[in-house]
């Protein structure tokens, strides 16, 4: 499997599918907006730029199958096997009310590895991309996870979680300490994009709870290749299936420190 060649493939697609996303936006209205779930929201965008990803990824390596965030091709995937992992708007909150901070994310995973991702960021026009083992890019450039070491020198991202609220406590506590140890904060309501960003050093970690594959498959393979570390918050390498994850440079063993203390 040439994964260079299907990585700059999924370039193509995904950029076009951002294009889609930025043409929608224009002349989305509220109205539009449908639930999944308490704070889960959804919209014909996300489903249609599901639908024009998925088609051309089936032409594109036809014995993979699908893992994606709104379901429209009605399979019930082996996660054991080779598949394409896909969120086509992550970010929709912020679609929903105009602010510019979403993503296109495509991953490829072989089982609870991911061995191709792309992140496109149509209103930056930046599409990061890495391979199993070649490595991680923005537009076409090599980019790294940052130098920092230390989380007194650092900024970390995470995010704010909409459901299952049994855990806020020692969610809360961890932010607690971080906003004593660290530059700061910040929530982009992205996951993808908070990936992309840790993966060419614009924050230094990130991690979050109550995630979903698809939130995550392009993303932890980008920081890896970026020369980062990815775990789940035991400090394995569950995360993929099991929606904690822990990224960052240098920084990410204090950072391990501190959710260990809190997160019983």
């Amino acid at each position: 499997m040439d994964l260079a060649a299907i990585t700059r493939e999924i370039c193509t697609i995904a950029t076009d599918a951002g294009a889609f996303l930025l043409q929608e936006r224009s002349r989305f209205d509220r109205d539009a907006i449908e639930y999944k779930g308490l704070n889960n929201l959804v919209s014909y965008v996300d489903k249609e730029t599901e639908k024009q990803i998925v088609a051309k990824l089936s032409e594109l390596l036809p014995e993979a199958g699908f893992i994606t965030e709104e379901g429209t091709t009605g399979q019930e995937a082996d996660q054991s096997a080779l598949n394409w992992i896909i969120d086509p708007l992550d970010g929709t909150a912020n679609f929903i009310h105009d602010l510019h901070v979403f993503s296109v994310s495509i991953g490829l995973a072989q089982g609870n590895t991911p061995i191709a991702g792309v992140i496109y960021d149509p209103n930056r026009n930046e599409c990061f991309s890495a391979w199993q083992g070649g490595g991680a890019y923005c537009n076409g450039k090599s980019i790294s996870v940052s130098p920092a070491t230390q989380l007194g020198e650092s900024l970390i991202a995470t995010g704010f979680p909409y459901y299952s609220f049994d855990k806020m406590q020692s969610y809360l506590h961890i932010l607690e300490s971080l906003m004593q140890q660290t530059h700061g904060l910040r929530r982009m309501g992205s996951a993808a994009i908070d990936l992309a960003y840790v993966a060419c050093g614009r924050f230094d970690a990130f991690y979050e709870y109550n995630l979903n594959s698809w939130d995550m498959a392009a993303g932890v393979l980008l920081v890896r290749e970026a020369g980062g570390t990815v775990t789940d918050f035991d400090g394995g390498d569950a995360f993929l299936f099991r929606g904690d994850v822990v990224a960052g440079s240098g920084v990410h063993p204090e950072l391990m420190k501190v959710v260990k203390e809190y997160w019983k």
